[in-house]
């Protein structure tokens, strides 16, 4: 295991991990959801969240040996899972069909909304090409971001608007779509 500091690295996955979270674009979920459940703790979510992202990095790939299934299979198999979820943040469609009951914010805001398969499926697949280092302070990083959002979710649904939501949204798409053919081309090579 290679444990070494790349700011570089680090940047391109926690910007991948910003795009398959996605907290800006599930803003309006979020805010439906404080609605139903008549408020949201920020600091409980998030903090469940980078432990659900954290035990699943180090134990899905125990997990998946014991079934038989390589990082390159898992990766392969995750550059599908975000192709298509690129592909609804793109297009604006809904393909899978989360239910979203009104309970408190550890589910479904901590999981499935924040560490749901997208995210966690995204962790094992960039495992196979980022070092755990980059990846552990990337999760980090990006539950930064989404506790700020949580704790600041009025005042960013004010300054976005509908409009800058509706762009972040496309725009972290397409990159998810790239990242998504780049994990099917560098690990389809080895099989």
């Amino acid at each position: 295991m290679d444990l070494k500091f790349d700011i570089i690295e680090i940047l391109k996955v926690t910007m991948v991990l910003f795009a398959v979270i996605d907290v800006i674009g599930s803003i309006p979920i979020i805010i439906s959801l404080k609605q139903k459940t008549g408020g949201i703790n920020a600091g409980k979510a998030s903090l469940v969240s980078l432990g659900i992202m954290i035990v699943f990095l180090f134990i899905g790939q125990s997990i998946l040996s014991i079934i038989g299934i390589s990082i390159g299979d898992f990766a392969i198999a995750g550059s599908f899972l975000i192709f298509i979820v690129a592909f609804e943040m793109i297009l604006g469609i809904q393909i899978s069909k989360d239910t979203m009951p009104a309970t408190a914010s550890v589910i479904p805001l901590a999981f499935p909304l924040i560490a749901g398969t997208g995210t966690l499926t995204t962790l094992l697949s960039i495992r196979a090409e980022y070092n755990i280092v980059s990846i552990v302070i990337a999760i980090i990083l990006n539950v930064i971001i989404v506790y700020a959002v949580l704790r600041n979710l009025n005042r960013l649904e004010r300054l976005l608007g509908a409009g800058g939501i509706a762009i972040l949204k496309k725009v972290f798409g397409i990159i998810l779509l790239a990242l998504a053919i780049k994990l099917f081309r560098s690990n389809i090579s080895g099989l």
